[in-house]
């Protein structure tokens, strides 16, 4: 999973679980493919920044600075079509707090390629929503529901069963995904916050502005190896589908609602397996699988919620 997966699009899944739900909304097959495909791309990018730090030696957070710093390359003059106008804020503090968050969010994920096998890495860091459900009502004061909570409990104690912290085999770089899904959590509630008042370009813009130049400086502080041959080509490819895959998960989300797309997104657990066993023979232990089904099982449960809420929510307009 690349940073994009939780966070480049998560304004159109708020924009979206606001509204009534149209399960059969326009080009439902298309919204489907898109994010299939986004996910298949993502698989492919964690594919290469695990070959690339795990076995080619790149420090992480390297392979960080390339990825997210050629993905701006590409995506930049696309990003500011609107010109200067998209650098207009009134929120710095929040878009500062958003690239602080992200920043480490990404190193701890890039960290955790470099030493955990990719199948537990991506089940790990999919209990984002739950910090997510956690940090909203923390910070936001939101209320959050028996089903919400229990959905939580559920998708942390499957994170434990992967963990397996009781067991001899268990290792502290294991966490480092998990503290990725924290942070990524982080910054969903600011980018909540900054849907608010920002245009979706200004969001962006800033986020990759600010990214860039933050993992740099990081990257040189671990030696600032510029990668050559094989790693080089790697975290090109990592940079380009990064950006495919963006823009893959905009295009989900544009013709179809979140709460239908959704479920898809939940395909990128064995995608990340397939690329997982097929590049690297990593196959996932026994204790990964009720783990994984019950992370799946829980956030599938918080998508049902937040789909009746929005039911009930629209009823209660219609009536007013």
């Amino acid at each position: 999973m690349s940073f994009g997966t939780v966070q480049e699009n998560e304004l159109e899944r708020y924009r979206t679980m606001s509204e009534p739900s149209a399960i059969f909304s326009q080009r439902p097959l298309f919204a489907a493919l898109a994010m299939i495909g986004a996910g298949a791309s993502f698989a492919l990018v964690n594919g290469a920044l695990q070959a690339s730090t795990m076995q080619l030696g790149v420090p992480s957070t390297s392979a960080a600075f390339w990825q997210y710093a050629l993905g701006l390359v590409v995506a930049l003059p696309w990003v500011l079509r609107r010109g200067v106008s998209a650098l207009k804020t009134r929120q710095i503090g929040w878009h500062l707090l958003r690239a602080g968050l992200a920043v480490i969010g990404i190193q701890l994920w890039v960290a955790g390629l470099a030493r955990v096998e990719i199948w537990q890495a991506i089940a790990l860091v999919m209990t984002s929503p739950f910090f997510v459900i956690l940090g909203a009502k923390l910070f936001f004061g939101e209320r959050v529901g028996l089903v919400r909570w229990l959905a939580t409990i559920a998708g942390f104690s499957g994170g434990m069963v992967i963990l397996q912290p009781w067991t001899e085999a268990f290792s502290w770089a294991a966490v480092l995904p998990v503290g990725a899904a924290a942070f990524w959590g982080g910054t969903s509630l600011v980018t909540k916050k900054l849907t608010e008042t920002e245009h979706a370009d200004s969001i962006t813009v800033y986020l990759l502005l600010l990214l860039t130049p933050v993992n740099a400086v990081l990257a040189l502080g671990d030696g600032g190896i510029v990668p050559s041959g094989d790693a080089l080509w790697l975290l090109i490819g990592a940079g380009g589908l990064t950006v495919v895959a963006n823009y893959l998960l905009t295009l989900a989300y544009q013709k179809a609602d979140a709460t239908f797309v959704q479920p898809f997104d939940h395909l990128k657990l064995p995608l990340n397996i397939a690329v997982g066993f097929i590049a690297f023979g990593f196959a996932p232990t026994g204790a990964f699988w009720p783990g994984a089904l019950v992370i799946v099982g829980a956030s599938l449960l918080v998508m049902l919620d937040e789909q009746k809420r929005s039911a009930r929510e629209a009823t209660a307009l219609g009536k007013a």
